[in-house]
């Protein structure tokens, strides 16, 4: 798998307000992206007026088809008339085809399908992410799940509470009040 990588800034001459700006620039997105199959974004701060800075990302089988593709969309950038391209920086990424095998040992052997919450052991750092994001993940759901367990719980007992106390103080009061009527029917006998 070959990644092509385009960042690229854009000075937008004439704007005069930030929904100029979002105009070229979003057209910009859709021309690249429908002609290309590429993504693309603006990547810097969005709250300057007159200049964007945007990266674009394709994905292809090999270098030469990358590279192609990069020329191809380097040219239309140089060719846009709405704005200016100021610098174009150019990355292509050799990886691997997801499955845990490179492209160059592709039909050797066996392609071993890697554990999704561990990475896949080319960058440590990155996989270290991906595993404490996959152990928060893991106690978030176990907190979640204890708390459904707890309110369910308390919801029965407020329940059995509420049951209780709705019988008993009637219980009381009438049992009070026969005590009262008998004791001032004793007083006036």
């Amino acid at each position: 798998m070959i990644l092509g990588i385009l960042q690229f800034e854009v000075l937008v001459h004439g704007a005069t307000s930030l929904k100029d700006k979002r105009r070229v620039v979003q057209s910009l997105k859709d021309r690249l992206h429908r002609e290309h199959l590429c993504s693309i974004a603006e990547i810097g701060d969005p709250d300057i007026l007159n200049a964007a800075v945007m990266g674009l990302a394709v994905v292809c089988r090999d270098g030469k088809r990358a590279g192609e593709v990069l020329d191809a969309i380097t040219l239309k950038l140089r060719e846009t008339r709405d704005a200016e391209i100021t610098s174009i920086s150019r990355q292509v990424l050799h990886g691997t085809d997801g499955l845990g095998s490179t492209d160059d040992n592709a039909g050797d052997s066996p392609a071993a399908l890697a554990d999704p919450k561990g990475g896949d052991g080319s960058d440590s750092i990155a996989d270290a992410m991906i595993l404490d994001r996959a152990i928060d993940s893991d106690l978030m759901n176990q907190i979640e799940e204890a708390q459904r367990e707890l309110d369910r719980e308390l919801g029965r007992d407020l329940t059995r509470s509420l049951a209780r106390d709705s019988v008993h103080p009637v219980r009381e009061r009438s049992d009070d009040r026969s005590t009262d009527r008998d004791a001032s029917n004793r007083r006036s006998a």
